[in-house]
């Protein structure tokens, strides 16, 4: 039962976060490449956040699905730490609109607390 619940948690975390990042329009792929992230892959992103976070919601392969989200935020986290490392702060942009502060170590805290959930809807 927590494995379940901790993949509707994390799955509506990333339905959020897609949906707020196609709500934002062009001005997401303008953080996103700001961010380092070439507009190809930027465009994808929130759909990826869309599929990743359906199918947990709905335990579809769950345990696949949740280190698939996992190394999602393993990423996501990667290229935050790029950032704080060359001393850069650009807007996090990971809620979209919801989200617009500077990144910093309290992003790698959340998504640690978000690869916490992956992990535990993987293996529980």
């Amino acid at each position: 039962m927590i494995g379940a619940i901790a993949a509707v948690l994390l799955g509506a975390a990333f339905v959020f976060a897609g949906a707020a990042k196609l709500a934002m329009g062009g001005h997401w792929l303008a953080q996103a490449k700001e961010f380092g992230v070439p507009w190809q892959f930027g465009q994808f992103v929130p759909w990826w956040e869309l599929i990743v976070g359906a199918f947990l919601i709905v335990q579809v392969q769950r345990a696949i699905v949740a280190w698939i989200a996992v190394v999602t935020l393993l990423i996501f986290s990667a290229l935050v730490i790029a950032q704080l490392a060359r001393g850069k702060h650009p807007p996090c942009a990971c809620f979209g609109a919801w989200s617009p502060k500077p990144v910093g170590p309290q992003t790698l805290v959340r998504n640690a607390a978000l690869i916490a959930l992956g992990i535990l809807a993987a293996i529980l």
